[in-house]
């Protein structure tokens, strides 16, 4: 999978590619990540790649025709199709679904805005797709980007050491997480639960189960409406309830 980033610090993409799951990702030759600087499409000797917003009001607005040179230098450098995809507070939330969606694509092009954002004339020709990582504003896209690929090369065939990490993820299954434990079983801060310890796989995996609906249900009962839980999760939800009172 290829993934290219259109910011003006394009520093940051060399210091996202070299960590982590990206970097070995990376390593395999499972990704590639190539990062491209408007201001190299910029004209004039101060190279400006935002104005003064039409309207007035605060702030500066990225221009078109950088940020548009850039976007196709981009999708020229390889034949695939690519989708391009605008980091913005305005966009469809990020959610484990839309990065499953993403991280089967051969290629992303993610563009990071600063300011007060780029021209919109820019968005609606060029921009397949606005996502955003939450409902907060950052300074630019690059930490949205960031989010996006480090979730994208972690879904990559052979990214993980073990491919079942990716599986037992929070809303991998439409639940949170269930807790848990390492070394060493006793400890002031409290005990490993005996389940945990038992070798009863079965009663491992129903104890897991029970956590993660529990939890889903104490922290994010939104996610349950959607979930579509079984008799059976529901049977387990109930005593969760019941034995936490």
């Amino acid at each position: 999978m290829r993934i290219d980033l259109v910011s003006l610090f394009p520093e940051f993409v060399a210091q996202l590619a070299g960590h982590g799951v990206v970097g070995r990702a990376q390593e395999r030759g499972l990704l590639s990540l190539h990062g491209w600087n408007p201001r190299d499409h910029a004209e004039g000797n101060y190279r400006r790649v935002d104005d003064r917003p039409f309207g007035g009001g605060p702030g500066m607005v990225m221009l078109i025709d950088p940020l548009r040179a850039a976007l196709q230098a981009a999708r020229a450098a390889d034949p695939r199709p690519v989708a391009t995809i605008y980091l913005s507070p305005q966009g469809r939330p990020l959610t484990q679904a839309k990065v499953r969606e993403l991280a089967a694509r051969e290629r992303l092009l993610l563009l990071c805005g600063r300011y007060e954002g780029v021209d919109e004339r820019l968005v609606a020709a060029e921009v397949d797709e606005e996502v955003s990582i939450g409902d907060y504003v950052l300074s630019g896209g690059e930490l949205a980007a960031a989010v996006v690929v480090d979730a994208v090369a972690r879904l990559q065939e052979g990214a993980l050491s073990d491919a079942e990490s990716a599986a037992q993820d929070s809303f991998e299954d439409g639940l949170l997480d269930c807790p848990h434990y390492t070394r060493p079983v006793e400890h002031a801060l409290g005990a490993v639960p005996e389940v945990l310890l038992s070798g009863n796989h079965a009663q491992i995996a129903r104890w897991r189960r029970q956590q993660a609906l529990g939890r889903t249900w104490a922290r994010r009962p939104d996610l349950l409406d959607e979930a579509g839980l079984s008799p059976a999760d529901r049977r387990l939800l109930e005593a969760y309830k019941a034995e936490t009172g």
